[in-house]
């Protein structure tokens, strides 16, 4: 029999989730609820789900988790609900009986790691945490390059991410912009990257130094270049003159899911990312030292022309190099924040592509082949789909994550973020994130 699943946060993420039931996972999954304190954005999953050819489904408030899982008999719950909701949800349906698969990030801070890990002890129930990151081929590729111990025993880390002036920007206009919601990029976009790090060198970090701030979007800066009076949101007349807004009436899913449903709670989508009230950095530098004395050194920028990244790992035999990138340039006016598209972007000096070396000592470089991903997230969503509802099996690379490998992702933001406010190093386990770091 299949397991019985619900969806607990019906934005946009949920989507995903939804059809790889409907569509991939029929067999292994049934999807029997939906909960989200939106009426609207539960209307549009309610259409949704019958597109698919799926049957109407029991809708559910926040306040009725609880008795969603008691009525429905759910197995086990996928959280898409925003970061700073993750914990007390996550807590919640651990203690009423079921099972979670919650997206990334686990939480957003300290207190956040520490209510889950207590009812995950008190419940025994399971936390899978979505790292689909993991699941790309390429990033596979470095994992099975250094567990082969090609480059020998890890000493350091190099790791620079930018997000371009789509991806990057489109943080700066909803719910993220404000670190109570998502605890800052540190958290909600760097945890997919530290987890990566605490992966591949198999290693758990130690202690944490963290500088950055807002030094492009907001008011602030806007003001500072002379970007002059700024309309409040995106969604305006002759907005589409203007790179920088998003207007939501240009695609049928933001209309539906985000403007037409803002009437029912207020949120607004398309806040303009100059102006005030941004409170998360988008220049951010990390340096964390780990259990094997490894070192990372690692950047994100957030309004970058090119999106993509460059890792280094320096090992005692050699050095192995893994560039991405996943969009050249943007390169037209038509805003469109969803994750960048596998397209090749027509230019002689950058292209959209990859490419992974391995260089031993007192050798010549080799090129690793890495294998063909499709789909989103460089091929790792659909991987990822089958570990979540067929299970892992025998994986050599350990690309299922559990609630430790979540804490541990946080941990090196919760950390981050501690130092920017101190501007002083913290040694992770003063942060006593349930023991279980």
């Amino acid at each position: 029999m299949p397991r019985r699943y619900a969806v607990a946060g019906t934005g946009s993420r949920a989507r995903a989730y939804v059809r790889a039931i409907f569509q991939e996972h029929p067999e292994e999954a049934q999807l029997v609820a939906l909960l989200d304190p939106n009426q609207g954005r539960l209307a549009f999953h309610e259409r949704y789900v019958k597109e698919l050819g799926g049957p109407e489904l029991p809708q559910y408030g926040a306040d009725d988790l609880e008795q969603m899982i008691k009525e429905q008999s759910v197995d086990r719950v996928v959280v898409t609900s925003p970061d700073h909701t993750h914990a007390a949800v996550v807590s919640r349906i651990l203690r009423a009986g079921a099972d979670v698969i919650v997206e990334k990030p686990l939480t957003i801070d300290a207190d956040g790691t520490r209510q889950i890990v207590a009812a995950m002890n008190e419940s025994g129930k399971s936390v899978v945490v979505t790292f689909n990151y993991r699941y790309s081929p390429r990033n596979s590729a470095l994992r099975q390059v250094i567990a082969d111990g090609e480059i020998g025993t890890v000493t350091s880390v190099e790791f620079q991410w930018v997000l371009d002036t789509r991806h990057g920007a489109d943080y700066f206009r909803r719910w993220h912009r404000e670190k109570k919601n998502s605890g800052g990029l540190m958290v909600h976009k760097a945890s997919h990257h530290f987890d990566l790090v605490n992966w591949w060198i198999a290693s758990k970090p130690t202690k944490v130094y963290a500088s950055g701030g807002l030094f492009f979007y907001g008011s602030d800066n806007a003001a500072a270049r002379g970007l002059g009076q700024r309309p409040a949101r995106g969604t305006i007349e002759g907005s589409a003159n203007d790179p920088w807004l998003l207007d939501l009436r240009t695609d049928e899913i933001n209309r539906q899911l985000y403007l037409e449903s803002e009437q029912y709670d207020g949120y607004l989508r398309d806040q303009d990312v100059f102006g005030p009230g941004i409170t998360i950095e988008d220049n951010m530098a990390v340096v964390a030292e780990y259990a094997s004395g490894a070192r990372l050194s690692y950047s994100l920028n957030a309004h970058s022309p090119w999106e993509g990244y460059r890792v280094s790992v320096n090992g005692t035999e050699g050095r192995a190099e893994l560039e991405v990138i996943e969009r050249a340039a943007v390169i037209d006016d038509q805003i469109d924040p969803s994750y960048p598209s596998d397209r090749v972007i027509p230019g002689d000096v950058r292209s959209n592509g990859e490419r992974l070396v391995l260089q031993k000592h007192w050798a010549p470089a080799v090129e690793v082949e890495i294998p063909r991903g499709v789909g989103g997230h460089g091929g790792g969503d659909r991987l990822l789909y089958d570990d979540l509802f067929k299970g892992p099996g025998n994986d050599p690379l350990g690309r299922a994550a559990d609630v430790h490998d979540g804490v541990r992702a946080v941990a090196v933001g919760i950390a981050a973020n501690q130092s920017l406010a101190t501007g002083q190093p913290v040694v992770i386990a003063d942060l006593e994130l349930g023991g279980w770091v």
